[in-house]
């Protein structure tokens, strides 16, 4: 009964007015003296910003600390290093050029560099040992005693070259899917920079963007951006991003980006001349591609198609003269 009265009393129209004037009061004055009440955290705001920055910075380190001292773990641990230290393979089989190549080729760490070396003393051997049991005792495929001699040694040579060349091959590939995206990744670098990003920002913003089109290319930009914030000298970082790469394209980047930072010249108008200049080159690539497809067509096409289309069009003719 209570409820219901109390229902009827607000109903009333006096009583709503005064419900609602008092509201409206209530909301005025509270707008008023809210900035009075409200205090300046500004200093706060940035206190907490620099907090957060240092940890993120602390744990970026405490990461690489970790994962050197794991992959330092893993390789004293491994088959490969012990094989390799073992024998010296490393003067042995000496590569100069070998850190250059497995880095274009997305292999880091000290892991890859003794497997290659193992890979290139195991290889030779397995097939060496293969190919002469094979023609031994399975099959000899009527070769006399040197053929078979020369078929050793031609695979074994083989499989001394076979790491190099799988190496090779994969930077290739790699260098290939990079610059596939590069051209569209100095548009999105060129629209941050022009929007008032850093550069350390454009380069992870558009690392996080092109990693749908080219994951390598955004493995790349990251690494950049970590040794944008952690080497001395910004060159450095420029003239290590075109090493991994090797390509011309991305070399006139860096270059461009040194001589941005060094002269004050305006950077997002050598981004974009340097993005037109790579859209360039991938189409000239293009062009090139298929300006050579008709010479690789013709074997294929005398092989295939001229055999299938002489017996259809002989094949009635054929067919009647047989039936006759």
């Amino acid at each position: 009964m209570d409820l219901f009265a109390f229902a009827d009393f607000i109903t009333q129209p006096s009583n709503l007015f005064a419900v609602i004037a008092a509201a409206l009061v209530f909301a005025t004055v509270l707008t008023l003296s809210g900035p009075a009440m409200n205090r300046d955290d500004t200093a706060k705001r940035l206190k907490q910003v620099s907090e957060r920055r240092d940890e993120l910075r602390r744990k970026a380190r405490e990461q690489i600390d970790q994962s050197r001292s794991s992959l330092r773990g893993e390789t004293k641990q491994s088959l490969y290093r012990q094989v390799v230290e073992k024998l010296n393979l490393q003067k042995l089989l000496e590569d100069p050029n070998l850190k250059k190549k497995l880095i274009q080729a997305g292999m880091r760490g000290q892991g890859p560099i003794f497997g290659f070396y193992f890979a290139r003393f195991a290889v030779p051997i397995m097939l060496f040992a293969g190919t002469f049991l094979y023609l031994t005792f399975v099959n000899d495929f009527g070769l006399e005693g040197f053929q078979r001699l020369a078929v050793v040694l031609a695979l074994t040579l083989v499989g001394y070259y076979a790491p190099g060349i799988y190496l090779s091959n994969k930077a290739a590939k790699r260098r290939d899917s990079i610059m596939q995206a590069f051209p569209d990744a100095l548009d999105l670098l060129l629209i941050c920079v022009e929007s008032g990003m850093s550069i350390e920002a454009a380069f992870q913003k558009v690392a996080g963007e092109i990693g749908t089109s080219s994951i390598d290319l955004a493995e790349e930009l990251s690494l950049t951006t970590a040794e944008l914030a952690f080497l001395q000298e910004r060159r450095q970082a420029y003239e290590n991003l075109a090493a991994r790469t090797n390509h011309p394209g991305v070399k006139s980047v860096a270059t461009a980006l040194t001589q941005a930072e060094r002269y004050g010249t305006p950077l997002g108008q050598a981004l974009r001349v340097m993005a037109k200049e790579n859209r360039d080159l991938r189409m000239s690539a293009a062009e090139k591609k298929a300006a050579a497809l008709p010479a690789q067509l013709t074997v294929p096409m005398i092989v295939f198609f001229l055999p299938v289309l002489f017996l259809v069009i002989m094949g009635p003719a054929v067919i009647s003269y047989q039936s006759m």
